[in-house]
């Protein structure tokens, strides 16, 4: 079995710089850090998690709260589940799943959380410990999401671009700093080539956005594109434009939010923005664990562009 020693050798590092690495690693600059774990992938050394814990006085538990119902039909949590999970290992920590029920049940030395609402502030800071959303808030809480404004501007770009004549927004209807980045971006830029935005807001159901395309297909003639804020509306729209066999991508153009798992299973494969969930995961899990080792120090925010991925519902 692999010793501290082994891994100072292979490294080509003291054990002191070893022990730093492992114990305190905001010490210790990126390229050493990247030393040690090199070595320790290649023995297959695990630092005593238990050793760890006491000599730092901490739990080296992360408790993860979500306050949202999951989906089961797609895998959006699992890819944040991966990232935050892997990166937690790195620094042999363990990552604790919570239910509204049991948030305060155990010891740990930092949250994170996700599927917060505005209605959520009150519990979010009653945590005791540092704290990190997943997730854009105007709560004053670091937080790491997707850069918002800039991916629905980029999608609007690229729909003027391709030559739409009437680009309707569908959004989400939740008043939330998420939903208003996403529109905002959508607005800005067809207000900056003099566009009249169209603007809907419905329940996040691919039911709902089929039943208002259905209701209102007068509204919308050939060339037009419906951006949608999340890839489940897209779904709705495509199918919905379908049943009135409209041509998708000859007349009509869908492009969807997420990028996680719906936008495969459509016909055609949706035009997506697609988000970097697995890396926000890992960055989540290193913020809160620079805030814990800073000492609850604020982190402020990080926020990670997304990919238009194209498929087969635009030009």
């Amino acid at each position: 079995m692999a010793t501290l020693n082994d891994v100072a050798k292979k490294a080509n590092v003291s054990k002191m710089t070893v022990s730093r690495v492992i114990n305190h690693p905001e010490q210790v600059t990126d390229e050493l850090k990247e030393l040690v774990y090199e070595a320790m992938r290649e023995l297959n050394y695990r630092p005593n998690a238990a050793a760890k814990a006491l000599a730092n006085n901490r739990t080296q538990i992360i408790k993860l709260l979500i306050l949202e119902e999951m989906d089961t039909t797609e895998p959006y949590y699992m890819f944040l589940l991966t990232g935050i999970a892997n990166e937690l290992d790195k620094y042999a920590y363990s990552l604790q799943l919570l239910t509204h029920n049991n948030v305060q049940i155990g010891d740990s030395d930092g949250f994170i959380v996700c599927g917060m609402r505005q209605e959520d502030e009150a519990l979010i800071k009653s945590l005791d410990k540092p704290t990190v959303l997943f997730g854009q808030n105007d709560m004053g809480i670091d937080f790491v999401d997707s850069n918002n404004e800039e991916s629905m501007a980029k999608a609007t770009e690229y729909a003027i671009e391709k030559g739409y004549e009437k680009i309707v927004y569908i959004g989400i209807a939740v008043d939330e700093p998420f939903a208003r980045s996403r529109e905002k971006g959508y607005t800005t830029v067809m207000n900056n080539h003099g566009k009249e935005p169209c603007i809907y807001n419905l329940e996040n159901r691919s039911r709902y956005s089929a039943a208002f395309i259905r209701e209102n297909w007068d509204m919308f003639p050939k060339n037009t594109l419906f951006l949608c804020a999340s890839d489940r509306l897209g779904l709705g729209v495509i199918r919905e434009i379908k049943e009135h066999d409209g041509d998708i991508p000859g007349d009509y153009g869908v492009i969807g939010h997420d990028g996680v798992f719906l936008d495969q299973i459509a016909y055609p494969n949706l035009t997506t923005l697609k988000q970097s969930i697995t890396e926000m995961g890992a960055a989540c899990a290193r913020m809160v664990l620079k805030k814990v080792n800073e000492n609850g120090k604020a982190q402020g925010d990080q926020l990670f562009e997304t990919e238009l991925k194209l498929g087969g519902t635009t030009r």
